[in-house]
């Protein structure tokens, strides 16, 4: 059933690659829509068959969680233009998927029993405030752990770290993973952070800078470079978008993506952090990570980050 979030709170539209480019920054993150924000529990449902319901005993009177339920659906702040992790089907805009798309389903079948979101886009300076006024339950948004941040929200995982990945023209058999850059000519975009991450991790890597990430996977794909090195989120984009490049290897580098959660909120985040250890514990995890990012990425699911491994979280 789709739930629509009132139109007061739809943030301003940016557009998806702006959006992750932003997040390999080191800082930043998906954002908005201008698509009107919708809920589904369709094309995920054998995705999340074995996803598990929390015992009665977790919902905690007066909890968060017990309001949640009361309610029937968890309001998830995400985005609806991120492919392969939170994306509106353009056909059937009631159905979005992707890797956080699905781990919010299964959150809320953890505390409901079914999979019922309502879905806010949010743009990257609004999610503080949508936690804080209550706006949205939680955030899964390509959310990037910071103690800064930490100030004024709490976060529950790390759920998933993302970071610099290698990706070959599809057919290269010789290029698994950044150690086998050395004297390749490594295409990287231009201030990123593969622009000093590469050297440092392979002195003999030749690296030829462009300036935004279509000219660099065309760069690819006409033979210009050996391969690419970016944010394994965009990489994994790009791949699902053209078939002429594959990505390799899991990511090189970290940046832990966190679950927010309103400031202060401890007995939510420890059902939240609860929750990802089960569902890790149980391979579904694994199985979202591999309809989504991992039809694109050739490697085994990655192990997920320790649960409050990294500082802020």
């Amino acid at each position: 059933m789709v739930k629509r979030a009132p139109r007061t709170l739809l943030t301003a539209a940016v557009a998806a690659v702006t959006l992750a480019l932003a997040a390999c920054g080191g800082g930043s993150d998906s954002g908005s829509s201008a698509v009107p924000p919708a809920a589904s529990s369709g094309a995920s449902t054998d995705l999340l068959a074995d996803a598990p319901v929390a015992d009665a005993a977790a919902i905690l009177p007066g909890s968060t969680m017990e309001k949640i339920k009361k309610r029937g659906k968890l309001v998830v702040a995400e985005a609806l233009d991120a492919p392969l992790l939170s994306q509106q089907d353009p056909s059937n805009p009631d159905n979005v998927t992707g890797f956080d798309a699905d781990l919010a389903k299964a959150l809320a079948k953890y505390i409901i029993g079914k999979p019922e979101v309502q879905i806010v886009p949010p743009a990257t300076e609004t999610r503080e405030a949508l936690l804080a006024n209550g706006t949205v339950d939680v955030v899964f948004n390509t959310y990037t752990i910071t103690e800064e941040r930490a100030t004024q929200v709490d976060f529950a995982g790390p759920y998933f770290s993302s970071g610099l990945a290698v990706a070959v023209k599809t057919g290269s058999n010789d290029i698994k993973s950044i150690d086998d850059l050395a004297g390749k000519t490594v295409i990287v975009g231009a201030n990123t952070p593969a622009v000093t991450e590469v050297p440092k991790r392979v002195p003999t890597a030749k690296v030829v800078q462009f300036g935004t990430d279509p000219q660099a996977v065309q760069a690819l794909t006409q033979g210009r470079g050996d391969a690419y090195v970016q944010d394994i989120t965009l990489l994994a984009s790009d791949a699902k978008s053209n078939p002429q490049i594959t990505v390799v290897g899991n990511p090189f580098t970290s940046e832990p993506y966190g679950i927010g959660l309103k400031h202060g909120d401890a007995q939510m985040k420890q059902f939240v952090n609860t929750w990802l250890t089960t569902i890790q514990d149980k391979g579904v995890w694994a199985n979202i990570w591999k309809a989504s990012l991992g039809t694109v990425v050739k490697s085994e699911a990655p192990e997920p980050p320790a649960i409050g491994s990294v500082p802020g979280s």
